[in-house]
């Protein structure tokens, strides 16, 4: 019946469409009417400027981009923007390579009997999607499919695909690759503050006289960021605490080079000493927070010459650290994966939020405990994913808020699931343990990017049904997957990015999509109805009619932006931070929170949250005897560099053979210079790579860059335990000439 329905449809709105994007298939799947599929799209202004905010990093700078004859073929960097001001990092000058690419996934592909992925209609798929689920479900219980999420779609697409999922499939579990990159930050603001919220905003970067940068490389990750700081007119101290001498560490005014994975330490041991000296912020401590005195007392245990065996930091070091954020009016603090992919990267941030409560530095102009965010769109996750809360920051467990989103969404309130998700590990885990037999992928690469590669490999295999929706075919994950969606990247669709600093920011389709390739908010209204429950998303028209009913979904949390009206307020206003009800105090396009001093528990308090250092689970050793760190290669690598690798100027860029870079001392010792090829092995795999003799790390330690393909093959599944973020930045390794040992 579906096919033959499919066909009528399609002629029936061939006659009234005034652009396709491909073959009849695309007619039917963006046509009005049964399907709700929204509006029908419009041609492209042949020459035209159009602004939207970049996809790839968390920093949201616009772009403006420039069409001729329909084509986008250029980007400028946006002037008026409150985010870049007119600068773009080599990413966002590249922000259209991406689209052009030739492995772009175009239709979608089955496996047959054979192991071979072959062109199928979408119909075919569709259906072959929901059968298998269904089938899975019937079998082995509605919890034995889950989906993987991303911080790179729209902030609607994630959305819809989080309603879907949770309300209409029945899925209890789905999490996001934020777990990867923002999952400690969350679970260290919620705690401290009452809710996930970062309390800055970029202008601060250019107010404070005092900056410390925990375990962030600005000037790689984040560039346009570090440009922000280069225009504080304060001559500020920068102090970066990172055992790595990266390029932010060398542009700094001091370089803290502490021991891998020591800074918890550290932290407490300068809490110690402003305690000790009465370099405390008393009256704000007093009005504004608890427990306080508790973490006096836990702290005193961490006297300076502890703290300096342990970090390897010098006391007079300790002494002058403490004694600058003392004598700064205007202390921020930042950090970003350094501290959150770490087994204790939760009471790390929180460490940092305690130095700042505790001295007063937030609330104000340049102050702050401020999470940098990693993806384009991980705010968004966060918010209205539906993965690690339910929409607006609220709790599944909660009957209350389960009766008032379904109120909201005029859904059943039972169709909501009433415990949280399993997070990502714990996902990957259930496949080892039989418990979950099918999984949807969407705009992330897991089998690249995710810890342990060798083992999360081993759990796809162990799939019943694995799907993956992606824009390119040949990613590591899709690779391996049972059925692979075609989807449009960013630039080929609608919808709104929320950045580090809570901007809300409008995303402009400038490109269609190639061959059936289709939005991932067009995927799941389709999915929707082949499902069976399209009835429920009727009202989820297109992008903008969801981002009403988030802004709806917003109103009463600290996260409402209830007053933005649409994307033209957003465009109009260079993108708006929340929260914004429209009040007048809020009509500043750079605001910061906390500054009333309340923070979102009860009692209004901030909280001081500690606990107990804990040591590196991955024991270096005589076998191996080097501490890995991993990180940002370069300001031109992104992720599994999946986008970044379809531009050329980017490649050159970046190195073309993977590095491993090692202290002069230790290169001596193994008779290695530069540019020989070693393996570098850990306790679950090895990878290949060439030498780059360098001073930026310590003895005893290698560094390598997080975008080779086969770095995860080394890292260690150990995890916080309060946010499950993975820990990739300290494990141990050993490294050989590649003459002895096999390839």
């Amino acid at each position: 019946m579906i096919g033959k329905t499919t066909q009528k449809i399609a002629q029936k709105v061939k006659s009234v469409m005034v652009q396709t994007d491909g073959p009849l298939t695309r007619d039917l799947l963006l046509a009005p009417g049964k399907f709700g599929l929204g509006k029908v799209p419009v041609r492209l202004q042949p020459d035209a400027t159009t602004q939207t905010v970049c996809g790839f990093c968390s920093t949201g700078c616009s772009l403006n981009v420039h069409m001729k004859q329909g084509q986008a073929i250029n980007v400028t960097p946006s002037k008026d923007y409150p985010v870049n001001l007119g600068m773009a990092c080599p990413k966002g000058w590249e922000a259209l390579a991406p689209l052009r690419a030739s492995d772009r996934a175009t239709t979608p592909l089955l496996r047959d009997s054979h192991g071979k992925l072959n062109p199928v209609t979408w119909e075919t798929a569709l259906e072959t999607f929901c059968q298998r689920f269904k089938q899975t479900q019937e079998k082995h219980g509605p919890e034995s499919v889950a989906f993987l999420s991303t911080g790179q779609i729209v902030t609607e697409e994630m959305a819809l695909l989080g309603a879907l999922t949770k309300f209409g499939m029945g899925m209890v579990h789905g999490d996001g690759n934020t777990r990867q990159c923002m999952a400690t930050a969350v679970a260290a603001y919620k705690q401290s503050f009452g809710f996930d919220a970062p309390p800055y905003t970029y202008k601060d970067f250019e107010e404070s006289d005092v900056i410390v940068l925990v375990g962030s490389n600005l000037c790689v990750a984040h560039p346009i960021m570090w440009e922000r700081i280069m225009m504080n007119k304060n001559n500020p101290e920068i102090i970066v605490v990172d055992p790595r001498c990266t390029e932010t560490a060398m542009a700094a005014t001091r370089h803290l080079a502490l021991q891998p994975k020591s800074d918890l330490v550290l932290l407490y041991g300068i809490a110690h000493i402003l305690i000790r000296q009465g370099w405390v912020d008393e009256g704000f401590v007093a009005r504004h927070t608890s427990g306080f005195y508790a973490f006096k007392r836990h702290v005193a245990q961490f006297r300076e010459e502890d703290v300096s065996q342990k970090t390897g930091l010098s006391v007079p070091q300790l002494r002058d650290f403490a004694r600058l954020i003392h004598e700064g009016k205007r202390v921020s603090f930042w950090w970003t994966m350094g501290v959150n992919q770490s087994f204790e990267g939760t009471r790390t941030a929180q460490a940092i939020i305690c130095l700042a409560l505790m001295t007063g530095n937030i609330g104000r102009p340049g102050t702050g405990a401020n999470s940098i965010t990693g993806q384009c769109n991980a705010m968004g996750s966060r918010m209205f994913s539906n993965t690690t809360c339910l929409f607006g920051g609220r709790d599944f467990e909660n009957p209350a808020h389960r009766d008032h989103v379904a109120s909201i969404l005029d859904i059943p309130a039972d169709t909501i699931p009433q415990r949280n998700s399993l997070p990502y590990d714990k996902i990957i885990e259930g496949i080892g343990q039989g418990k979950i037999k099918g999984l949807w992928v969407i705009a992330t690469n897991g089998a690249h990017s995710w810890i342990n590669q060798h083992h999360f490999n081993d759990m796809l295999e162990k799939l019943d049904f694995l799907v993956v929706q992606d824009m390119y075919h040949s990613t590591e994950t899709a690779v391996c997957a049972d059925l692979v969606l075609p989807a449009a990247g960013w630039g080929e669709k609608d919808g709104t990015f929320i950045n580090s600093e809570r901007r809300i920011g409008r995303v402009s389709k400038v490109s269609k999509a190639p061959g059936e390739a289709l939005s991932d908010f067009l995927i799941c209204k389709l999915i929707a109805e082949y499902w069976g429950c399209a009835e429920m998303f009727a009202s989820w028209t297109d992008p903008e009619a969801v981002f009403q009913k988030l802004a709806s979904l917003s109103a009463g949390q600290p996260c409402d932006f209830s007053g933005i009206d649409g994307y033209d307020m957003l465009e109009k206003a260079g993108g708006i931070q929340w929260p914004f009800t429209g009040s007048a105090e809020e009509q500043s396009s750079e605001r910061r929170l906390f500054e009333d001093g309340r923070f979102h528990h009860p009692d209004e308090r901030a909280r001081f949250i500690f606990g107990q250092p804990c040591q590196i689970l991955d024991k270096i050793n005589d076998d191996y005897p080097f501490c890995l760190l991993t990180g940002r290669g370069s300001v031109s690598e992104w992720h599994t560099g999946t986008r970044t690798s379809k531009s050329a100027v980017l490649q050159t860029l970046s190195p073309s053979d993977p590095l491993v870079e090692i202290n002069p001392k230790d290169a001596r010792r193994l008779e290695l210079q530069r540019g020989d090829w070693v393996v570098v092995s850990s306790r679950r795999g090895k990878m290949r790579a060439k030498t780059m003799v360098t001073y930026t790390v310590q003895p005893g330690q290698v560094f390598i860059s997080m975008h080779h393909p086969h770095a995860n093959r080394l890292t260690d599944s150990s995890f916080d335990p309060h946010s499950r973020q993975p820990s990739y930045k300290a494990c141990a390794v050993r490294v050989e000439p590649a003459a002895k040992t096999p390839a």
